[in-house]
């Protein structure tokens, strides 16, 4: 009986300093056992059976290690390092090989962790090179299932489970650790060879990631798709692989997320070619980067479309050149052409196809954004372009980046979608503001639980506060999320009284939720306030939120046909004069609206109406959420209300980037020929004497 790519087969068993068993490699430990045995398929003979003892980097065993392999860290001590037993592997393997006359062989392990978990993952840390044996195995407990189908599911199959079904009389106390579990292995394989059983499709691992396009037509199942979060900056879609290395990802599968500004926010989507390595690449939850640790959550496909389809023919075509390596240049002056970017390269690093390895990134009206991307054939050449990095063009320096099919989607997604004139959505449904109110007053009334698992919640907190929930005051759980909308690990809860904060501080402080001690403080509600607008709250007192800041601008709004409202949530972060500066005029002043609270629909729900955001790390607030209302809820709105916050026709505009020296004159001459408003906008924009005087001449148009 012989197997379709091999005549012989290696079984391997491993051990490693942490876990054992279905965790084996979930820690990240080092391998400390390897045993292994020559199987002679034709002839159902074996060779010299080998243990060899891997020295790991750190020699502080896990109490299970200890207890079920017997080794200790002075035995370790003395063994070869975990390149030199590879090597020695290999040299025993060839040996046995001519012995028993045969030339090829497979590796035969129990289950996938060994190969996929541990030894890949471990020897791209250390930067050893695997031989090719170990890109292609075939997994026990699947061929075993194979052979014997009313045997016990495969994720459920164990070496003892097996030999218990075959009746085979082994006894794990008779042999040594790792010993036992080759022979009883061993003997599974000889009866399934007196069944017929042929070893022909083994498990394969890839050697390197495929990159490649992804069309937003595709279909990706969810259950192949995981959330890494906590990435550095620098990192491409190779480090990624890297990090998952063992695991087969699918073509284009790394995508890389972008912020609103177009840069990395340190997560990515990783699609894997089926739901069995996605299961493995979650077991690598709070594995190491480098210095850093990341978290791996389940998403979704929906997600991954989201990020890495494109619809773009010119995107589909620069990308249907495979296994190129992509590099963004940003910062490109808007004059550049391809000879100019070919020019800056040089013939050190040549562009893969000339002009036709160029993109540049443009808006929808042709004008460039000074962004475009590169195609390299070789990692040679890329190494080459990104010593580049901050070098001059013209009269601006240029960044140069490692790249992603993926995010050469998402860049050009972003930029076509952008509207040449931003509008509002409709406005929210205004609707009686309730009678309670976030507290702002000095009474230390309010707790700050700090440190809370990312996946708590409203409940989670409730149980932890145990008794004390009855002196919650109604809807006086805030929860505070960050500036992607997720759990910071901060949440607020206004107590009935001062006494009553002061007790749940004294009981729940350092007291364990999950698997984390969390911090409880009493404050007041004015700290928890500022806290929730942005500000931070420390041992040397309050920073206030930057929207507090004199320095910093207010935010934008562009053009809306009705009655603008501003919803509670945002209410509760930007106050009025922080959205707009008040006015140098008492009359203007007068002629304010009155101060109106609106509701959501949706913040009926219990604890919802404070479910607050904050930006983390505090930055200027550029933009406030609308959630959009029926077209009869926006006329009551308008009916409802006497003055509208801004005038029904037109809009404001704010200018961005405005050189220093920039005057009135010249922002008059930058929108020449463009409509404007009335003197309306006076009353609600802080201006000189000098542009009041400009502005209420006869003209159609006005500027911020």
């Amino acid at each position: 009986m012989t197997a379709s790519h091999s005549d012989s087969l290696v079984v391997l068993f491993g051990a490693t300093a942490g876990a054992y068993g279905a965790k084996l490699g979930s820690d990240e430990r080092e391998l400390i056992l390897l045993v292994w045995q020559v199987v002679d398929l034709q002839n159902k003979k074996v060779g010299t059976l080998h243990k060899s003892l891997v020295k790991a980097d750190n020699l502080d065993l896990s109490d299970q290690c200890r207890e079920v392999s017997g080794l200790t860290p002075e035995g370790l001590s003395k063994a070869e390092p975990l390149d030199r037993v590879l090597q020695q592997f290999s040299q025993l393997v060839s040996s046995d090989l001519k012995v028993l006359g045969r030339s090829s062989y497979t590796l035969c392990s129990d289950g996938q962790l060994l190969i996929r978990q541990v030894l890949h993952p471990e020897t791209s840390k250390k930067n050893y090179l695997l031989s090719d044996c170990f890109y292609s195995f075939y997994d026990l407990r699947k061929e075993f299932h194979t052979c014997y189908p009313s045997s016990a599911a495969v994720k459920d199959q164990t070496i003892k489970t097996m030999a218990e079904y075959l009746g085979l009389g082994t006894d794990e106390a008779e042999e040594d650790f790792g010993v036992w579990q080759v022979k009883t292995m061993v003997a599974i394989i000889f009866s399934m060879l007196s069944e017929d059983h042929v070893f022909a499709e083994p498990e394969t691992v890839k050697h390197k990631y495929e990159t490649g396009p992804c069309s937003k037509s595709e279909t990706v199942d969810s259950e192949t798709v995981i959330r890494a979060r906590g990435l550095p900056w620098q990192s491409s879609d190779q480090d990624i692989a890297r990090f998952f290395k063992g695991l087969n990802i699918a073509k284009g599968g790394v995508a890389l997320c972008l912020n609103s500004q177009g840069r990395r926010n340190g997560e990515a989507l990783v699609r894997f070619v089926n739901s069995e390595q996605r299961d493995l690449a979650l077991e690598r939850h709070k594995h190491h980067m480098g210095s850093r640790y990341i978290e791996v959550y389940k998403a979704t496909g929906e997600e991954f479309l989201k990020i890495a389809g494109g619809t773009s023919n010119e995107v589909a075509q620069f990308l249907s050149k495979e296994n190129q390596v992509i590099i963004r240049m940003r910062g490109l002056p808007f004059t550049a052409t391809q000879e100019d970017v070919l020019g800056f390269l040089g013939p050190e690093c040549p562009v893969t196809g000339g002009k036709e390895g160029l993109l540049f990134v443009k808006y929808p009206d042709g004008r460039p954004t000074g962004d475009a991307f590169v195609l390299f054939s070789c990692e040679e050449y890329a190494q080459n372009a990104l010593k580049k990095h901050k070098e001059i063009l013209g009269k601006r320096y240029i960044e140069l980046f490692r790249s992603t099919a993926a995010e050469v989607q998402q860049v050009l997604n972003r930029y076509m979608s952008t509207p040449l004139i931003p509008t509002l959505p409709t406005p929210i449904i205004p609707v009686i503001p309730p009678p309670y109110t976030i507290a702002t007053g000095s009474i230390r009334d309010c707790v700050r639980l700090r440190g809370l698992p990312y996946t708590a919640g409203i409940d989670d907190i409730l149980e932890f506060m145990g008794d004390a929930t009855g002196d919650i005051k109604p809807h006086g759980v805030h929860m505070v999320l960050n500036q992607q909308g997720r759990p910071s690990g901060d949440a607020f809860i206004q107590m009935k009284s001062a006494d009553k904060a002061f007790m749940v501080a004294q009981k729940c402080h350092k007291k364990m939720m999950k698997d984390r001690y969390v911090e409880v403080f009493q404050c007041s509600g004015e700290e928890m306030s500022f806290v929730l607008m942005g500000g931070t709250l420390n041992r040397s007192g309050l920073s206030p939120p930057p929207c507090k800041l004199p320095c910093l601008s207010p935010p934008a709004y562009a053009a809306f046909q009705t009655a603008a409202v501003i919803p509670a949530e945002a209410a509760a972060l930007y106050q009025p004069q922080a959205l707009l500066p008040s006015t140098r005029t008492p009359q203007a002043s007068a002629a304010a609206p009155p101060t109106v609270t609106y509701y959501p629909a949706q913040a009926a729900q219990l604890y919802m109406n404070y479910t607050a955001y904050y930006p983390s790390p505090p930055v200027s607030p550029t933009t406030v959420g609308y959630i959009a209302a029926p077209p009869g809820a926006v006329a009551a709105a308008a009916t409802a209300t006497h003055t509208p916050i801004l005038p029904q026709p037109g809009a404001l505009v704010r200018m961005q980037g405005l050189p220093y020296n920039t005057g009135m004159k010249e922002i008059l001459s930058f929108f020449q020929g463009y409509q404007y408003a009335p003197d309306d906008y006076n009353g609600l924009i802080q201006l000189s004497d000098q542009a009041r005087s400009v502005l209420q001449a006869p003209k159609e148009w006005v500027c911020l």
